[in-house]
Order: C-alpha cells, then structure tokens, then sequence
C-alpha cells in the first residue's frame, strides 16, 4: 500500500513554503515520525515526519521546490520490506573495520551516496563533520571533507567563482532565503508606510550591574540553572512604561489604533537563517526568572531551527539588543504593526558628571524608534525617561513608582 506525504497546513498569514532539505534518498527504509523533510516558510522551518514505516517511494517535490498546505511532496510504500540498507551499512562496517553496530552508523549518516564515499575512500564517519539534521554526515560533507572545491559540491547554492579582468577576484552568487527576503520586504515595508523618528538617551547601567553581581550565583541555584541577566531587567521596565504610556503598546489596523491591555514583549534574536522575533506573551505577569528562562529557550530553538509559528506571531512591542555585537549606537527599524521598537546598545566606560564630580560609570546609549503617525515627541521622550529612571533606580520596579 502507498501512503502520501503530504505538507503541512500552513497558518493563513504563510500562503506557501519551500522544500528546503530531504534526509532520505528514493528506496531507503523510513520509520513511522521519523523524519524526512523541511520545509522553509516565511517565518519559520517546518519538519515533516514520515506518517508510516516502510520505504520512500517517491519524492515528489525536490529541495528549492514551492509547496502549498496539504500539498503531496512524496509517498511511503509500506509493502515492500528493503534490506538493501541495512547490508550497506553491514558491508560498510566490515570495510572501515569499524567496531560500532550497524544501527550506530546509521544515526551518524543520511543517505546510501554518503555512505558509498565513505566506502570507497576508507574514511571513518567518526572523521567527518556532519551538517545534516543532529549532525548527521551528507554526502556534500564528505565531499567537503575530501577536498572538493565548494563550487562543485553545492553548485545550486554557490555560484561558480568569476575572475575579472582586474586582478583575478572572486565573487559568488547565493540566494536569498525565504526568510532574509521577509525580513527584507518587511523592513523596506516599515520605512515606507511610516512616519519613523528615534529619540535617544543613556542610562546609567551601574545600580542593574550591581545587583546582578551580587545575587547572580544565589538567583542561578535557587532557579535551577537560570542566569540573572539584562534583558529580563529591561523587559520589566519596558512592561510598567508601557503600562504608562498605552500609545507605545498600541498597534496601526488601518486607520483605527488599537490599544492593548497587555504587554507581549517581542525579543529580536539574531539566527542562522536570519533575524527571528520570538514574543513573550504576558511578559507583565512574568518574574525575572521567567523570562530570563524562555529568552534562553527562544534563543536555543532560533540556533536549531525550532520555533514554532505561534512563538513568531504577534507581539505590542519589541526590543533589539545590538549591544551583544558591539554597537554603540544605532537607529531600530519598526516591526509593523507595532508602533515603537527599543534598541540596546553596548555599555561602555565613560566619564560623567554626577553631584558636581566627574566619575566613570558603565554607560548605554538607548534609541526609541517610534511611529509619529500614533506617538507624539512628548510621549516618546517620556517613555523612554521612563525606563532610563526605572533601571537606574531598580527599587522602583518592585514598588511600580
């Protein structure tokens, strides 16, 4: 009997996808949730799981292929029982005089080509790096591993190199995933159909220091492993100024504002696909803990690949940390239909005024990218005084003054 395989069903906001990596060949054996594709959409990678054991009959839609919801991509023949593999893999252990069982090598390797290369050349798999799914060995990687030029081992990905007239430089052509090319659109989108102005300030990051300095080891036991960090500080001054300030949480839908009675902070995170912006919802009803715990998990699933459409969707405001790559300062760019966007930025040493005497204190320029279409000066400038006096002063936090 042939069972399909069918695409998932997309959110309405996703109208399609893209066959981005198969981890079976035509006629190897499959097991029933094991996994075969993924599938790249506009916000997030989609695996699809094989809905039977059996063996891979057909593949229908190829890496760089579009698919719609419920579309069939491939079919599993559940009548069939193949052995082929599994004698590969015997002959192959045998070949490299390998010590592991067959069932070892097979979690180390994705396909019969990369175990075929493996054969013919005498390498060990324990000597190649995988970059498949877990880190799994593909056939490139063992290219790769044997020297082949990368031109010739990913020849729809990489352009061959062109030498000019001019000294013999390289250059190389890649595609854009779907995913830089959303961000791309709606970025350009942002800055065309908004009134964007940034308000700056700086706030003195010494008092946030301080604590974190002294209660980090007690606050990492007493919370299981959980490390006191900033942003947890800074999600919890941006929750009471928005709370202060509704026009900041508020969103554009046309040409009515709506206003939000709760705070779903947006954390830009910056993954190997591109940028992502997971949203922790209620982040008023969260400790410091709580959200120092899922800003950690959010960025593990980003680096994996692992967020879900719902971590992705939504959001009343958002904050971009560019202070983790060095920048001293910078302009964020609004995450429509939000209407504001706050940008961290690197703490550095500099020379204050403060009671009359110059003092070094760990200083952080702040930048409040907002919507003047929604958002006055007056408003913006305040919010942001707002949250310059919140974390200057932490008490205030705890007693919401």
């Amino acid at each position: 009997m042939t069972i399909e395989i069918k695409a998932p069903t997309l959110p309405e906001s996703v109208p399609d996808g893209t066959i981005a990596t198969w981890y079976k060949s035509i006629g190897d054996n499959v097991a029933r949730d094991e996994l075969l594709v993924d599938i790249e959409t506009d916000k997030v990678v989609i695996e699809v799981v094989s809905p039977t054991d059996g063996i891979l009959k057909e593949i229908l839609k190829s890496s760089g292929d579009t698919i719609t919801s419920n579309e069939p991509i491939g079919s599993v023949d559940t009548d069939i029982a193949n052995t082929k593999e599994e004698d590969i893999l015997v002959e192959s252990s045998s070949i490299l005089g390998r010590s592991e069982s067959v069932a070892a090598v097979d979690t180390k390797i994705t396909s019969p080509a990369a175990k075929k290369l493996l054969e013919e050349n005498s390498l060990l798999p324990d000597n190649v790096s995988g970059t498949g799914k877990d880190g799994r060995i593909t056939k490139e990687d063992v290219l790769v591993h044997m020297g082949v030029p990368k031109a010739q081992v990913f020849p729809s990905e990489v352009g061959a190199p062109l030498d000019s007239s001019a000294g013999g430089r390289l250059e190389e052509r890649v595609p854009m995933s779907r995913l830089r090319a959303k961000v791309a659109e709606r970025l350009l989108h942002a800055t065309q159909s908004t009134a964007m102005l940034t308000t700056f300030n700086e706030v003195n990051m010494k008092p946030v220091m301080e604590i974190k300095n002294r209660y980090k080891e007690e606050f990492e036991k007493v919370h299981e492993g959980v490390r006191l960090g900033l942003m947890s500080f800074f999600v919890r001054a941006c929750v009471e100024s928005l709370k202060r300030f509704p026009a900041v949480n508020a969103s554009l839908d046309g040409h009515d504002i709506v206003y939000h009675g709760y705070q779903d902070i947006g954390v830009a995170i910056g993954s190997p696909r591109g940028l992502v912006v997971p949203v922790l919802r209620n982040a008023d009803n969260m400790g410091l803990a709580q959200i120092e715990k899922e800003i950690r998990q959010y960025g593990d699933k980003a680096r994996d690949g692992k967020l879900s459409m719902d971590e992705l969707t939504g959001g009343t405001f958002t904050i971009s940390n560019g202070g983790v790559f060095g920048s001293l300062l910078s302009t964020p760019i609004l995450n429509p239909p939000q209407t504001a966007i706050l940008g961290m930025h690197k703490i550095q040493d500099r020379p204050m005024a403060l009671g009359g005497e110059v003092k070094i204190l760990p200083m952080m320029y702040l930048a409040l990218s907002y919507d003047h279409q929604i958002i006055d000066g007056k408003e913006a400038v305040q919010f942001l005084v707002t949250i310059k006096e919140l974390l200057e002063d932490p008490t205030r936090l705890l007693l919401e003054i």
